[in-house]
Parts: structure tokens; sequence; C-alpha cells
């Protein structure tokens, strides 16, 4: 099965962000720079392609430059339901809350699964859920 892969430009932070979403999932962060690229619309060691790859989650992204915009999230987000053992969705929900903002608690809902909402601190909408 194909998969989309988000591909996010980030306001400058496309670095570290990638770094803290391998410090989440794991896998490896992939990097080439503007200077590497031969791009002059942005700063030379700015993010001209990034990828967080080899990991239960992929995502590729780049700084924002010239006429793109940065990232602006609503109305989305990402679903990791059912994709890992609860253990490790628990885990990956607080690590995405650390310095974000959790909008709904993982809790148990009424028909029995469980779910809840984070945004992280470059602004990712996350829904991560189990069932039991």
């Amino acid at each position: 099965m194909v998969a989309p892969t988000p591909y996010v430009h980030f306001p400058g932070t496309a670095r570290d962000a990638l770094g803290f979403y391998a410090g989440v999932f794991g896998g490896e962060v992939e990097l080439n720079t503007f200077a590497e690229f031969g791009r002059t619309d942005g700063p030379a060691d700015a993010v001209a392609h990034g990828g967080l790859t080899g990991g239960p989650v992929s995502l590729f992204c780049a700084d924002a430059a010239g006429e793109e915009r940065p990232l602006r999230c609503e109305g989305l987000m990402l679903s990791l339901l059912g994709t890992a053992e609860p253990a490790t969705l628990r885990a990956w929900f607080a690590g995405l809350a650390r310095g974000g903002r959790v909008v709904d608690d993982l809790q148990e809902r009424p028909w029995g699964a469980w779910d809840g909402q984070v945004v992280d601190r470059y602004g990712l909408h996350w829904l991560i859920g189990f069932e039991p």
C-alpha cells in the first residue's frame, strides 16, 4: 500500500524539527542545505530538503524561503490510530506533547478505544489512539 508522506515547510526550524521527531519516533534524519543545492534564496545553512526515514513515521520538510509559506495547520490532523502497540503510542503522545499543547488528553472513550490530540511544538496536529 502506498501512503502519502507529509512534506512540511517550516519557518526556519526544519533542522530542529527533524531532530525532535527523530527523538520521538526514531529513524534517520537526512538533510541537504541551501548551499548544497546551490540555492541563494535563503541562508546557506537552511534546510533545502530534509527527511525522517527508516523509522515508523516518515516526514519530509524544508525551511520556507522566498514565496513559500511556512506551516499553518488548521483543519488537518496527522493520524497514528492503531499504528503501534499501546505503550508505544502513549510514549509518542507524551513525546509530542513536550513543549507542545495537549488539545484532548489521551483517554478511554465511551466506545472502548483510546485516543487523544496534541499540537507539537512545531505546529503539527496529531491524533493518536488505539484499541485495547
